[in-house]
């Protein structure tokens, strides 16, 4: 329930009322962003809302339960506020979303309607549309280990435990050319093929400076490499832009083993038995089904 002040009550309870509403969108970078359906800009809490942005949010609709509540937010892509490239580079993703009630002529006369996560973004020519989902939506992540025979951490987390800039497992290099989705790299070392594959470019500069990107494949030939990556950046890639890449991990036993040395943080269950064993019945050519190990 929302607790107004009673100068809020009172405006409230007139015939013509002065609010309008204004968003305030946080991202993951530490960057607050403004927003107003006000024809002027609002200051308040240290962020001043703009007006003129074109962005507008719908209210999220919730229910009994804990299911998700869930709106929308729409806006034009514009230069002074919201980029496409930036939208591109996951900027905005899992940024947060508080909608107010201001009293346009009393900043101080405000009232926090709703706190929102940015979800799934659809973008257009010239506009976008960000799915609002309610802190209901975090009951859905799952929580504690997943039982699979594949490891469940990512490379370099907390979980894992290995250094993903230690030498010999990341290159810096200088973007060649970049044609048809293939970037062309100039690395400081040489490296096996596919070695990237399933790791990380991150552009150091230019454009997409700071963006990260997943390798979808990776071929080298002396310090040249040729990359793809799964998703385009938002920015335009040119020649001369300085990136990072770090080792990819396809996340078996073997690799963990031979590649990264890292088995002992291995976190996987590369043992389990699958469902050939779940419907198997006991056959005297079968191996003994005693509940021992299939791997003695």
């Amino acid at each position: 329930m929302l607790s107004l002040s009673p100068s809020m009550l009172a405006k409230l309870d007139r015939r013509a009322t002065t609010f309008c509403q204004c968003w305030r969108v946080a991202r993951n970078d530490a960057t607050a962003m403004g927003f107003t359906d006000h024809d002027r800009d609002l200051t308040f809490n240290g962020v001043t809302f703009r007006a003129n942005t074109g962005l507008s949010a719908s209210q999220l609709e919730s229910g009994v339960g804990f299911a998700p509540g869930t709106g929308e937010a729409a806006g034009a892509l514009s230069d002074e506020s919201l980029t496409e490239a930036d939208l591109l580079n996951g900027l905005y993703d899992g940024a947060s979303v508080e909608t107010w009630l201001v009293d346009w002529t009393n900043v101080a006369d405000r009232v926090l309607l709703d706190v929102a996560t940015i979800g799934e973004i659809r973008r257009g020519e010239m506009a976008f549309a960000a799915e609002l989902r309610s802190s209901a939506h975090l009951f859905d992540q799952q929580q504690g280990r997943a039982f699979q025979r594949s490891c469940s951490a990512n490379l370099g987390d907390v979980r894992c435990g290995f250094n993903v800039l230690a030498a010999g497992f990341h290159a810096t290099g200088i973007i060649a050319v970049s044609v048809g989705g293939a970037i062309d790299i100039d690395l400081s070392e040489n490296f096996d093929s596919g070695f990237f594959a399933g790791g990380a470019l991150t552009f150091t500069s230019g454009a997409n400076e700071n963006a990260r990107f997943t390798i979808k494949s990776h071929r080298q030939a002396n310090l040249r490499a040729s990359v793809t990556l799964w998703t385009p950046p938002g920015g335009a890639i040119l020649a001369g832009d300085a990136v990072l890449m770090t080792a990819g991990c396809d996340k078996t036993p073997s690799s963990c083993r031979l590649k990264f040395d890292n088995i002992v943080n291995f976190r996987g269950f590369p043992h389990m038995p699958g469902n050939d064993r779940v419907i198997a019945y006991p056959s005297a050519l079968a191996p003994a089904m005693d509940g021992g190990s299939f791997f003695r």
